[in-house]
C-alpha cells in the first residue's frame, strides 16, 4: 500500500499524525511537498522586464528558487521526524494542484489537510487548490481537519426554495 501525505505549511503536522494513526504499519509512506512556480517566475519575469537584461546573475528568481527549496526540505525533514517510520520525501515543483494529483497516480491513499475557512462545515472549508486535488485524485482521499472540526450549527442554512408563480 502506497500513501501519499501531502505537506503544506501550517496544515503538515495533523496530516503527518493522521498518517501514523491510519496507515497501516507495512504501508510506503511517501511524503510529498510541491513548491509553486508562480512567485519565481513573477520575479524572473519582473526583472527581466525593468532591470535585468544586462544582469541576470542578478536575477532574484533564482534565489527565491533556493529559497523555496530549502523551506520544501526543512519541511519534508520536520514532517519525517514527526512521522517517526521509514518514508520517502518527494520535492515537486510546479501547478501544485496538478503536481498533488499526478503523484497520487497510483497510491492507494492521498491524504491532506483543509485549507479553506476552517470555522464553518461545508464547501468552503475547501480552498481552490485542495478542492481540484479532491475532485481529481486518482485514488482515494483521507480529508482532514487541521484542528478541531467545527461544530455541526455552522452548517450553512438551506437555500430558500424558488418562489413559483
Amino acid at each position: 500500500m502506497t500513501v501519499i501525505v501531502w505537506i503544506v505549511e501550517g496544515t503538515w503536522p495533523t496530516c503527518v499524525d493522521a498518517a501514523r494513526t491510519h496507515a497501516p504499519a507495512d504501508a510506503d509512506l511517501v511524503l510529498l511537498h510541491v513548491t509553486g512556480h508562480e512567485v519565481p517566475g513573477a520575479a524572473h519575469g519582473a526583472y527581466a522586464g525593468l532591470l535585468g537584461r544586462a544582469r541576470p546573475d542578478r536575477d532574484p528568481g533564482t534565489r527565491i528558487e533556493h529559497l523555496a527549496s530549502d523551506s520544501a526540505e526543512q519541511l519534508l525533514t520536520s514532517a519525517a521526524e514527526r512521522l517517526g517510520r521509514p518514508c520517502t520525501r518527494q520535492e515537486r515543483s510546479g501547478r501544485v494542484e496538478r503536481e498533488v494529483v499526478t503523484a497520487a497516480e497510483g497510491a492507494d491513499l492521498l491524504i491532506l489537510a483543509r485549507d479553506g475557512d476552517r470555522t464553518h462545515l461545508g464547501p468552503r472549508s475547501l480552498g481552490p487548490t485542495s478542492r481540484f486535488i479532491v475532485d481529481h485524485a486518482p485514488c482515494p482521499v483521507l480529508l482532514i481537519w487541521p484542528e478541531t472540526a467545527p461544530s455541526t450549527t455552522t452548517i450553512p442554512p438551506p437555500p430558500h426554495p424558488p418562489h413559483h408563480r
